[in-house]
């Protein structure tokens, strides 16, 4: 009988990929103050350069479920190199114009790459790795944003100065240079992706037979996505993203304010997401392990509500400890988020539609974290007392979270151990 390829391998080639669309969003942030001025002149629009991708992901996400169902996740990821290049052209154009509204089109094509990669990769480990390896796979897969924010924030400045980027005044060819590398290899990893990632004509046999049965079987089953327990589930994910987000913006402020420097302050903010180089895997092999989907979610959570509370009140070493604690153990949360949701909708026929409403819900959160955290700190962010009250909404509604993955049932195995 013929078996499933190596899951290590499906995954990190995946990897490699997603990293490479995830680095299209990310290449921009080292030049946002050089885009809100001459001669793109966004001023104080330059915010929707990155933006627009939240924007396109809740529109897309439930859509991009429905193609994925159609056509095939496989399909549907080698589409969205198409949209990596298409967007890459429109935003060399706007490049060598200047034309910041040019560009944020362009980033909108870009935007269209990432959510299909988003939702589409976990279908594809579902689908190409072995049953009792998708865990360990889902993790390694889940790195991508990490590993693509951190070679879009880095690399891009260093590509850029080869240019002659360091000098004053405008050029071209500085921005023209990443955009262009980016894009070649991104061409190169999906033709990695169409060779390796693959099944056996038995097991693809067997799941087309599958497929066809689920297509002739009931339908009409969406509300099993929206049940009660789902909708618990879905409250978790959301104030995860949104406390998340909050972190990610406010420690930063809060930390040059107490008066660190500013490149440290940032680092200590990314550091738990340097840190997902761990916890996304080990969270993801333990999954595959012991089935003990539940334990494994509410312990990477727990942690997020106490981290996020110190990382916005206090400056001194503890913050580090915090930092650690929340990318080694919390930063395992996103990969259990999408191993249990397979057990929570509990029907393979609604999971590439179930996968487009979880992606939809991540960017809510996200999008939520950015638009309510001000309410909280107020007109003086100069304040430390605003932060502390950042930080107890935040803390409250991680627990809060918590407890909705607690509760929540999961329909297999020993995950509601």
């Amino acid at each position: 009988m013929q078996k499933y390829k190596n899951h290590v391998l499906i995954a990190i080639v995946m990897l490699l990929f997603g990293t490479l669309v995830a680095t299209a969003q990310y290449k921009v942030t080292p030049f946002m103050n050089n885009f809100a001025g001459d001669p793109f002149n966004l001023g104080g629009n330059v915010s929707w350069v990155m933006s627009i991708f939240t924007f396109v992901g809740i529109i897309l996400a439930i859509p991009t479920g429905n193609l994925a169902k159609r056509f095939g996740p496989k399909n549907i990821l080698i589409a969205a190199l198409g949209f990596v290049l298409v967007g890459t052209i429109i935003g060399l154009v706007a490049l060598a114009m200047g034309n910041g509204a040019i560009l944020i089109v362009s980033r909108a094509v870009e935007g269209v790459a990432v959510i299909f990669t988003t939702i589409c990769g976990p279908l594809a480990v579902q689908k190409y790795v072995a049953p009792d390896k998708v865990g360990s796979a889902t993790g390694i897969w889940a790195l991508w944003v990490c590993l693509g924010s951190v070679v879009g924030g880095t690399l891009t400045p260093i590509i850029w100065s080869a240019f002659g980027g360091i000098e004053a005044g405008y050029s071209a060819i500085w921005y023209i240079a990443p955009w262009i590398i980016y894009a070649v290899i991104t061409i190169i990893f999906a033709l990695l992706v169409m060779v390796i990632v693959k099944i056996p004509g038995e097991v693809k046999k067997k799941a087309a037979d599958t497929a066809a049965e689920a297509a002739a079987g009931p339908q009409g089953h969406y509300k099993d996505l929206f049940n009660g327990n789902a909708i618990i589930f879905l409250i978790g994910w959301t104030l995860f993203n949104l406390s998340m987000l909050a972190m990610l913006n406010y420690t930063p402020t809060f930390l040059q304010d107490a008066g660190w420097d500013k490149t440290v302050a940032g680092f200590v903010s990314t550091l738990p997401m340097l840190l997902a180089i761990i916890s996304s895997p080990l969270f993801g092999w333990l999954t595959d392990k012991t089935g003990k989907y539940k334990v494994l979610v509410f312990i990477a959570f727990i942690v997020i509500g106490p981290c996020t509370w110190v990382m916005l009140t206090q400056s001194g070493p503890i913050i580090w400890v915090a930092a650690v604690i929340y990318g080694v153990v919390g930063m395992g949360a996103p990969v259990m988020f999408i191993n249990c949701w397979n057990f929570v909708v509990g029907k393979p026929e609604l999971m590439a539609i179930g996968m487009g409403v979880l992606m939809l819900v991540q960017s809510l959160g996200q999008f939520l974290g950015t638009f309510v955290s001000p309410f909280f700190l107020g007109p003086n962010m100069k304040d430390p007392g605003n932060f502390g009250v950042l930080a107890i909404a935040m803390l409250i509604l991680a627990v809060i979270g918590s407890i909705c993955v607690l509760i929540t049932s999961y329909k297999s195995g020993k995950e509601n151990a």
